[in-house]
């Protein structure tokens, strides 16, 4: 049980890096080998021989087509990538159309990803997705290379503004985080103590609420670092007892939110998808009552219209995979309006309902759930 527990967080742990970067330099593999599928149900295999840049791109032909940016070959992020691939390649059977051939291109680092993206105009395609990291994002945005709509599956560093033609959909939980402060507003929460984890992701979910719940017209009144320490846990509680705060924010992923739990009752409790472990049991469920969270209806909706469409894959050790094959899912449908000329698309997702925000940011509408009494309340019966 532990060593299953472990893989799962380890797992986590790496798509943190695809998601939000930080991951260290991955050696180029020297080559970007595109490869077809004339239609969307046809198997992609791996070529035998990876040719160099200048020889793919000469051999490959110049016929237009939708190309897949992603690190299919990484040894870090194969999986991840994969899984973009298959939700993507899903929905296009599912669909039963696509108006382009699909190309996938293997690109694993900062400079297989320029190659990559010239390699694919140069071959005729007149829509991009991808690249799926943080770094690699921003490394197109400012590469001067966008020439053809192209839907980067993650938001590039430090709010860089896009260049015209670049659009994004992501799984940021920035966003869960503004969405939990919004929905805590909304119910009444106006002084909000907050427990956040020392790791670059639940830093940026602790301060993406606060700048939220605060512009909204809440009060920040205090902030506790995690410590799975009982004393230190028991100081949060003993603060609790005062009453200035009328709820918590817990930007903790799933193993340190059901160490906390016990010590913040009674207040209101909201949290982001990191506490929601997937298919985990009851016994989670009990750990964490009452903690309402938000994520996307593809993990909290399967009787959804929207989401019952697509097949599933199983990813029951994984549920962050399960996410990434969603994403492949929504970029596909979102691929075809834009190559229809529809530059506004807005979907009933299975990532969530989506609209086109500022600056070309594709906008993720996700659902709130809760924990009670072991199980899982979503959405409609989960109001508290």
């Amino acid at each position: 049980m532990h060593c299953g527990t472990c893989h799962r967080w380890f797992f986590a742990g790496l798509l943190t890096i695809v998601l939000y970067g930080g991951a260290p330099a991955i050696a180029s593999e020297a080559a970007i080998p595109a490869v077809s599928s004339p239609y969307t149900g046809a198997a992609i295999e791996q070529p035998a021989r990876a040719a160099l840049p200048e020889d793919a791109a000469a051999a490959a032909p110049s016929d237009p087509h939708i190309a897949l940016l992603l690190p299919v070959n990484s040894n870090a992020f194969a999986q991840h990538a994969e899984a973009v691939k298959s939700g993507f390649l899903t929905a296009a059977r599912t669909h039963g159309r696509t108006l382009l051939p699909i190309r996938v291109y293997a690109v694993n680092d900062d400079q297989d990803i320029v190659a990559g993206y010239r390699q694919a105009l140069a071959a005729g395609a007149r829509l991009v997705v991808g690249p799926l990291t943080r770094n690699g994002v921003t490394t197109l945005a400012t590469s001067g290379l966008i020439a053809v709509p192209t839907l980067a599956l993650n938001v590039p560093e430090g709010g860089l503004r896009l260049p015209a033609n670049l659009y994004t959909l992501s799984l940021q939980v920035e966003a869960e985080a503004l969405q939990a402060a919004q929905l805590a507003y909304k119910e009444g929460r106006l002084n909000a103590f907050t427990v956040y984890a020392d790791t670059p992701i639940l830093r940026r979910i602790h301060q993406a609420f606060i700048d939220e719940f605060t512009r909204l017209g809440g009060k920040h009144v205090a902030e506790y670092a995690y410590t799975p320490d009982p004393a230190g846990l028991g100081r949060i509680k003993q603060a609790i007892a005062l009453g200035v705060a009328d709820m918590v924010f817990l930007a903790l992923d799933f193993p340190r939110a059901r160490v906390a739990r016990p010590y913040l009752d009674p207040l209101a409790l909201y949290a982001t998808s990191q506490v929601h472990p997937g298919n985990a049991g009851a016994l989670a469920g009990f750990d964490l009552a009452e903690v309402r969270f938000f994520d996307m209806p593809w993990l909290l909706q399967p009787d959804h219209p929207a989401v019952m469409v697509y097949p599933r894959q199983d990813y029951r050790d994984a549920p962050d995979l399960d996410r990434l094959y969603a994403l492949g899912i929504d970029a596909f449908r979102i691929a075809q309006d834009l190559l229809d000329g529809n530059f506004d698309p807005k979907l009933d997702g299975v990532t969530g309902r989506i609209t086109l925000g500022r600056d070309q940011h594709f906008v993720r509408e996700l659902v709130s759930a809760r924990f009670s009494e072991g199980r899982l309340l979503a959405p409609a019966d989960n109001t508290p």
